[in-house]
């Protein structure tokens, strides 16, 4: 009997002994992926328990929320034919009434659809401007901070030069010249707003490069690419996303600007090119409130939205900024 059951044991220890390669114990720490997908969870966790206790900042993400589904559901909502001038259902310039809730334009189409529809370019084309700006900014922010020497001192006197020249006026340059579309818009703004990005993250990269493991990774072996794409960008996110919520606004009013003063694509419609239809059928002479005041709104309402929730991201990230709540 004491055999067989210290063979019966043992064959019952030889077949856990080959199961267990197979399956890990239940009380095995967690690998390394599981580890960073629990780390970010966290951290996106305590990021939006910390961005909630800004009201501003929920206020500007629900209005945000509100454009950004209008804007997507505007093709089922209103369709593409409202742009049509040849199958205008209104008037001329009709003032608002139950059929039209804002009004007509001056070729009798529907403001409403129109502000609706427009609401998708100047929404695209805010986001498009801020992506190339942050880029340009953070490539050379980072690149600059790192390399140092000569590289740094050039590329920080282009920026400063960008920084004194007006942004406007290149951006107006930049529209004239190029041909009239919804690419050169977004390339003309992206390319005039990036120095105040490119000065902050450099400022942000030398304070990185500054702690001991940087000095370790290079020890190590760690080439450039490996410190910048490992070690400092991470580092700077954080300040890129702050930079993009707030830039996101100033590239919509550039973009209204630039339709207005006639400088965008003059078959897309936009919440500039809105205002600039009023401004040429002279609605602001002969009182045509509908015409002018919805699309106004629109932008400052958008703008208004995107720079409360770009203060509450950097209050989060960087609490000793103080904003208040």
């Amino acid at each position: 009997m004491t055999a067989e059951t210290t063979e019966g044991s043992g064959s019952t220890t030889g077949a856990a002994g080959t199961e267990s390669p197979e399956s890990p114990a239940k009380g095995a720490a967690p690998g390394p992926r599981a580890l960073a997908r629990r780390r970010r969870r966290a951290t996106v966790a305590r990021f939006w328990r910390e961005y909630r206790r800004h009201r501003a900042g929920v206020f500007g993400l629900a209005a945000l929320s509100l454009f950004v589904f209008v804007a997507l559901s505007a093709p089922l909502t209103v369709g593409s034919d409202v742009e049509s001038v040849t199958n205008a259902p209104g008037q001329p310039l009709e003032s608002p009434s139950g059929r039209f809730l804002l009004g007509t334009d001056q070729f009798g189409r529907d403001l409403l659809g129109l502000l609706i529809w427009g609401s998708r370019v100047s929404l695209l084309v805010g986001l498009l401007a801020a992506a190339l700006s942050v880029t340009i900014g953070a490539l050379i922010g980072i690149t600059a901070g790192h390399f140092r020497g000569w590289y740094a001192t050039v590329m920080m006197r282009i920026t400063d030069w960008f920084l004194v020249m007006p942004t406007l006026v290149l951006a107006i340059v930049l529209a004239t010249v190029l041909s009239r579309s919804l690419g050169t818009i977004v390339l003309a703004i992206g390319v005039t707003t990036w120095p105040t990005t490119a000065r902050l993250v450099r400022a942000q990269t030398l304070a990185v490069e500054s702690r001991p493991y940087i000095e370790r990774a290079k020890a190590l072996g760690g080439g450039h690419w490996h410190i910048m794409s490992r070690h400092v960008l991470p580092n700077v996110m954080p300040l890129v996303l702050a930079q993009t919520t707030l830039i996101i606004s100033s590239a919509i009013l550039a973009e209204a600007t630039l339709a207005f003063l006639g400088l965008g694509d003059p078959a897309v419609v936009s919440w500039g090119g809105l205002l600039q239809d009023a401004r040429e059928a002279g609605s602001v002479s002969s009182g045509d409130w509908w015409y002018l005041v919805p699309p106004g709104v629109g932008i400052a309402l958008v703008a208004l939205a995107f720079t409360l929730c770009g203060r509450a991201v950097e209050a989060v990230l960087n609490p000793r900024l103080g904003v208040s709540r």
